[in-house]
């Protein structure tokens, strides 16, 4: 995995110095710490900074072919068979990232139509001066890009843009009311008002220093009515030959790789998977516990999973301490915010596994994919027998807190509703939302920056489209069936593994974040409080009595979100370092 940014310019324009690259450069070496390579070229500017995965000795970036200049970070998980397709004569290396340079030369603007991966590259034509980004479809790896006098800068986090000084630091106030009541932003604008995300699957087209078109390649297929799988036998054959071509395909690796086990059904299917598949040494997993009364996570359960599958299994212990004194640098890493507290546990597993290997599997995809969350059974039921639309509340209404209630706060869900219109079920609009904007802007954007903080890649084998294409050709009744969701990956568990017991209760993964503000409500409640960015938008008598109640199932959440935005404001919008733990952080 990797870092990537650059700039093109308007003709005429002069370039910008090399010190500006030098400081994207650096912003961008914890995403790729085996060192920075630059292209510079007319019109244009490219930066690379690799951590090395595949082809350690001869795949530095860029590469070249032609008139065309690519850098990516991602992998490309079909490039044996792109380069069987092509020929292995016209490759310079042995790097996964060649391939796109090479369907670019055959099919120009639409080569990432022939792509199955996880990716962000950019592409320069010096011959036509026009510059392609594009993003893979589940928008797994990061981009953003930011108009400038002069041209267009890009970079694989909004962090490097503001390093550079490319952009200020000014908010979009519609996007913070967003942060707050749902924890994450949508679409295509981001918290900073001249900063934007290439979408999902999206392809952006820059000439002259302007974009110039869009084109987007969907991450969820449309399958023929015909293609619905019409038993439950069939659907299981299906989804075990989807699993283990997947997996096998993003185990495809030249470094140590391992595994994250929650003891949930997604990870218990990847290790099953994984343990089907020849290896050469023991496969390294590791779990997250915390330290804190009446805490609810898996860890006794992934114990058992990795003891069974005879795993080198690690389980990392979480205390209150701990997370106070890293909790500046955890949220530093969010420059696109997204105040899960799952960043936590993420973190931490991260920061251990980094010791061992460099590349990380991961759940993600599973609950969008196959159905796991509760609020599908309610979506997929009308409103007259209780059925609830998603993202309906926000996380500080009915709480008195804030100053003024956001109004706009849903608009970005609202937009991906109206994009469902073509869905066949109301089980199919509720993934496609959580799809479009949950999956990509909270889960993916926190298991990129959390693992990318250690130089530590991450893979999704959910998020493939054989998986996509598998999962989308199941009736409801195989999504969902009473009170559970996820049933075939259920019923291929309990076929396949019958130790990860897929039909037991759910014995729950929360991080007990509120738990640990009670115990420090008042000291950190006054420090919260005290904050501009906080009596801007809250009223600091409220703020110190939610943090004293912070125990509380709803002021719990909202409290987390609160300290998440004082110390995420101070480091992106003030520019200010992390000043020691969470208390010295804030008051200083």
């Amino acid at each position: 995995m990797c870092g990537i940014g650059g700039l093109v310019y308007t003709r005429g324009t002069k370039a910008q110095p090399q010190d500006v690259l030098d400081r994207m450069a650096q912003a961008l070496m914890h995403r790729g710490p085996d060192g920075a390579h630059f292209a510079r070229l007319p019109q244009a500017d490219l930066i690379h900074t690799r951590l090395s995965i595949i082809d350690l000795a001869g795949g530095d970036q860029p590469l070249s072919a032609g008139s065309g200049t690519l850098i990516a970070n991602g992998e490309i998980y079909n490039d044996p068979q792109i380069r069987q397709q092509i020929g292995a004569s016209h490759f310079k290396t042995g790097s996964d990232c060649e391939s796109p340079l090479l369907l670019w030369e055959r099919n120009g603007a639409d080569y990432a139509n022939g792509l199955r991966g996880m990716y962000a590259i950019a592409l320069y034509d010096s011959a036509q001066e026009e510059l392609l980004l594009s993003r893979d479809p589940f928008g797994i790896k990061p981009l953003y890009l930011t108009e400038f006098e002069g041209g267009v800068a890009f970079a694989s986090e909004p962090g490097v843009l503001l390093a550079a000084g490319l952009t200020p630091r000014t908010l979009r106030p519609t996007a913070r009311d967003e942060l707050l009541q749902l924890q994450f932003t949508t679409g295509r604008e981001t918290i900073f008002s001249t900063i934007h995300r290439v979408m999902p699957g999206e392809t952006i087209r820059v000439g002259q220093g302007h974009i110039l078109d869009r084109s987007i390649r969907p991450a969820l297929p449309t399958p023929a009515p015909h293609s619905i799988f019409q038993s439950e036998d069939e659907a299981l054959t299906a989804l075990d030959a989807a699993l283990m071509n997947s997996v096998q395909a993003h185990e495809r690796s030249d470094v140590p790789f391992g595994l994250f086990l929650s003891g949930g059904i997604d990870s218990a299917s990847l290790l099953t998977a994984m343990t089907r598949l020849p290896r050469p040494e023991k496969l390294r997993t590791w779990t997250a516990t915390f330290e804190a009364r009446n805490a609810a996570d898996e860890a006794n359960a992934a114990t058992a999973l990795a003891r069974a599958a005879q795993t080198d299994h690690e389980t990392v212990r979480i205390t209150a301490p701990m997370v106070w004194q890293h909790l500046p640098a955890i949220v530093a890493c969010m420059d696109d915010p997204a105040a899960d507290y799952a960043i936590i546990p993420t973190w931490f597993l991260a920061r251990k596994a980094a010791e061992d290997v460099r590349v990380i599997l991961s759940g993600e995809g599973g609950d969008e994919l196959f159905c796991g969350y509760g609020r599908y059974r309610s979506a997929m039921r009308p409103w007259w027998r209780g059925g609830r639309r998603m993202w309906r509340r926000g996380m500080f209404d009915g709480l008195d807190v804030l100053r003024t209630a956001p109004t706009h706060w849903r608009d970005g869900i609202m937009a991906a509703e109206v994009n469902t219109a073509n869905a066949p079920t109301r089980l199919a609009a509720a993934q496609q939302v959580d799809c479009a904007e949950w999956l990509p802007n909270d889960l993916l954007l926190k298991l990129d920056r959390c693992l990318m903080a250690h130089g530590l890649e991450g893979r999704t084998p959910l998020l493939d489209p054989v998986m996509a294409d598998c999962a989308w050709r199941l009736p409801d009744s195989l999504r969902v069936r009473g009170d559970k969701g996820k049933w075939l990956l259920r019923r291929w568990l309990e076929q396949n593994y019958p130790a990860a017991k897929p039909f037991a209760p759910k014995q729950g993964f929360t991080v007990p974040i509120g738990a640990w503000i009670a115990e420090q409500g008042d000291r950190l409640g006054t420090l919260v409080a005290q904050q501009a960015c906080i009596q801007e938008i809250a009223r600091p008598d409220r703020v110190r009595a939610l943090f004293q109640a912070a125990s509380g199932r709803k002021n719990g959440p909202a409290a987390w979100t609160l300290l998440f935005y004082a110390l995420w404001h101070r480091t992106h919008i003030q520019g200010l370092a992390p000043a020691g733990d969470v208390f010295d952080t804030l008051s200083a």
